[in-house]
């Protein structure tokens, strides 16, 4: 066929072998969506086989859509008929139809992040237990864990090692909150995102017959990015293709970044101890950057033990060689970003949107776009507030999720009093104590007001009672847009924010508005068979942050590098290149650690087209104080053929560097500068088998201590700073260390 004209000879023995698992080892910018768009087209068109037949796992709805797109303009409108989409997408659809087995309704919520720290910090003050040690982002992240590796609460609670893990982290009743947070998930029908995945496992566990209709459904399995499956992801589509045996699945264990989410490396490195009769097709050819940017990253990935063996290489151009930018701060790391850009762009008629900032922590764009702003470059922050996290935007999906699922307590709680209608919280704290104590649903409280509240109160929720009713009507006869319009408006939630005349009051009003045109496009679409509020609610909370980031201005990018996946820009920087910041000191523990910051530092420097800067600065400030820094020791790792270090900086930076200078590590790459430290050679601690964390609470001066990165100590001194308690530590390898107690984990030796 024509299409297979374009094709490289391994992308196009990975499109042709369509029989049998299939592993496409996938190097950055070597075109793995042009041939999974292809094999797709190739099953469909050349093999005969059903679209319906064929299922494709993405981890975003626009890498799916992408895909779906393309393979239209190859093979026409058949190809709407694949079940292409993300996983929880895709499970959500499937749970949508057998939710019933597990005891749930068809139109269950999906709680996001927001709704779940909502209900935890809810529970938490129920069961009067102090939030500043259950923190709700804690516990989620514990129980999101637990779920990624199907752990349910039982198991949860008769897991003595979890029990252990939890007492140690002076957390010991985080497994009763696991479960009381489930149980009230299904009394509000609603399930969070792990629950979509979790909940697929056991529906496919306990009814083999559905497990069966639907791997006979699914001929061909495939799935996109596969290093960044967790257990759950893989159980679902081991099983899914256990019949059929035809699993395509495609990745770079290099790219292999998410592990604090649960994705387990291992899923890729050991795929062929599932399947002994594997066929393993390398897509090695970079199509993205120049021959110096692809030696680099190589260089860097080769220190990495854990990894399936490839030689990335282009044919493009040897471009310019990467800059190493030394900054006296992180404020002057800040100005030479800013400036070195708007030079770029002048020099070389390149847009803002040519341009990517990447940095290891969120707090590191401040400098950045303190800089950026004082010469008037426009920049936008991916992963920042998203529109669909805006107090108004979730005001009136609260509403619309309500009038949908009537067990929803946390949709509930957030329009019951917005806006005011007389309901104060003691009343609303009432009917859901009121709910508990007879064991009924929240909905028949508020049915039945009269009987559970008196006065005034009552009558306020008897007129609520009575506008979700009639908004119910109005979802059952009209289409998503109707019906939302009709809640807007009614609800009384357009007009106050109609009245509030200042700028802010404006800007949320045509956010609202904003919403229903969302609403419109999607029931206006051909693709979207189902027209219901019902459908519209269930994609918009299955968007991921990259599907929403729908800003097309001409702005510089900055983002954290995890953020960065996936995407590629003309020149990035990446920022921040000092020794526990990157690698991050949290990620010290172990070589698996190491390895997962190093894959990092390898995803960071793929994004670039045609020219890198790295950069560092000597000084930063990091928890409210000015530590001094030494560069990080990835770019030791960097082929020296391929770096060199830029010479411009500030004044007061240039006669420091006048006055001292350091000589570099051995093997280094020639940075010289103030010595703001001695740079150690000393290895990583390697810590004693019987370490465990102590309760730092009791932490005095003069105690010896162990921690696994730096070894052993003498506490010189403790401070308290707000709510921080700090150490001031001398290891006898690594010299004088600050650490947070919060953070650092230190065995105290008797």
């Amino acid at each position: 066929m024509d299409y297979l004209k374009g094709l490289n000879p391994p992308q196009r023995e990975a499109v042709e072998h369509t029989e049998g698992p299939l592993m496409i080892i996938a190097g950055a910018g070597s075109g793995k969506t042009r041939v999974l768009t292809m094999r797709i087209a190739h099953l469909i068109h050349a093999k005969g086989v059903d679209p319906f037949q064929i299922l494709a796992l993405t981890f975003t709805n626009k890498a799916a859509s992408e895909m779906k797109h393309r393979i239209e303009k190859l093979i026409g409108l058949e190809a709407r008929n694949t079940w292409m989409g993300t996983f929880h997408s895709t499970f959500a659809k499937i749970l949508r139809v057998e939710s019933h087995l597990l005891g749930y309704p068809s139109n269950f919520s999906i709680y996001d992040t927001d709704d779940s720290k909502s209900l935890i910090k809810a529970i938490v003050k129920e069961m009067k237990l102090d939030d500043k040690v259950y923190k709700p982002s804690t516990v989620l992240s514990r129980i999101s864990g637990a779920k990624n590796r199907l752990i349910s609460w039982e198991a949860y609670l008769g897991n003595a090692d979890l029990r252990n893990e939890d007492a140690l982290a002076m957390k010991p009743l985080m497994g009763e909150i696991y479960k009381t947070y489930q149980k009230r998930l299904f009394k509000s029908g609603a399930m969070d995102f792990d629950d979509l995945l979790f909940n697929t496992n056991v529906l496919f566990r306990d009814h083999l017959d559905v497990l069966n209709k639907y791997q006979q459904r699914f001929r061909y399995v495939m799935v996109d990015e596969f290093q960044d499956t967790n257990l759950s992801q893989y159980l679902i589509t081991k099983k899914l293709a256990a019949v059929h045996q035809n699993i395509c699945v495609v990745g770079d264990d290099a790219q292999s970044i998410y592990a604090f989410r649960g994705a387990d490396i291992q899923n890729i490195l050991n795929f062929e101890r599932d399947y002994p009769d594997l066929f393993v097709v390398k897509l090695e050819q970079n199509y993205r950057s120049t021959k110096n940017i692809v030696q680099a990253a190589n260089s860097i990935i080769a220190k990495n033990k854990a990894q399936l063996k490839k030689e990335v290489w282009t044919q493009n151009h040897h471009g310019e060689q990467i800059e190493l930018i030394k900054a006296s701060s992180d404020n002057e790391e800040g100005k030479l970003v800013a400036t070195t850009i708007f030079e770029e762009k002048n020099n070389k008629k390149l847009n803002n949107s040519d341009f990517a900032v990447l940095y290891r922590t969120n707090s590191q764009s401040r400098a950045i776009e303190e800089a950026l702003r004082k010469m008037n470059i426009t920049y936008k922050i991916v992963g920042g507030l998203s529109f669909y996290q805006r107090k108004e935007i979730k005001d009136l999906m609260a509403y619309m999720r309500y009038v949908v699922n009537k067990d929803d307590e946390e949709a509930f709680k957030r329009i019951i009093n917005f806006p005011k209608r007389g309901i104060g919280d003691s009343t609303v704290e009432k009917m859901i104590v009121a709910a508990y104590e007879h064991d009924i649903p929240l909905w028949e409280v508020i049915l039945n007001a009269t009987s559970f509240l008196g006065g005034r109160a009552a009558n306020a929720v008897d007129d609520f009672a009575t506008m979700i009713k009639s908004f119910g009507i109005e979802v059952e006869r009209k289409d998503a847009y109707e019906a939302a319009n009709t809640i807007a408006k009614q609800s009384g939630l357009l007009k106050e924010l109609y009245e509030d005349k200042t700028i802010e009051g404006l800007n949320r009003y045509e956010n609202v508005q904003e919403l229903l045109n969302a609403i419109k496009e999607y029931v206006d679409s051909p693709e979207n068979e189902d027209k219901s509020l019902g459908a519209f609610l269930q994609e918009i909370a299955l968007l991921t942050d990259n599907d929403r980031d729908k800003d097309t201005s001409d702005a510089v990018t900055l983002m954290t590098i995890h953020s960065s996946k996936g995407l590629e820009f003309k020149q990035v920087f990446v920022v921040g290149m000092e020794e526990d910041l990157f690698p991050s000191q949290m990620m010290m523990q172990s070589r698996e650690d190491l390895e997962e910051e190093r894959r990092l530092f390898y995803v960071a420097t793929t994004r670039a087209m045609e020219k890198l800067y790295l950069t560092y600065a000597l000084t930063r400030y990091r928890f409210g104080r000015l530590l001094n820094c030494e560069p990080s020791r990835f770019l030791e790792e960097v082929d020296p053929a391929t770096i060199r270090v830029n010479k411009r900086m500030s004044t007061a930076l240039s006669g420091a560097l006048r006055n001292e200078s350091v000589e570099p590590r051995s093997g280094f790459i020639g940075i010289k500068g103030p010595q703001v430290r001695p740079m150690t050679t000393a290895k990583v601690h390697s810590p004693s088998p019987d370490f465990k964390p102590s309760n730092t609470n009791n932490l005095k001066e003069s105690m010896l201590v162990e921690h696994p990165k730096f070894g052993y100590g003498k506490v010189l001194r403790i401070e308290i700073e707000g709510l921080n308690r700090k150490a001031t530590i001398q290891f006898e390898n690594f010299g004088e260390k600050t650490l947070l107690l919060s953070f650092a984990k230190l065995r105290i030796i008797d």
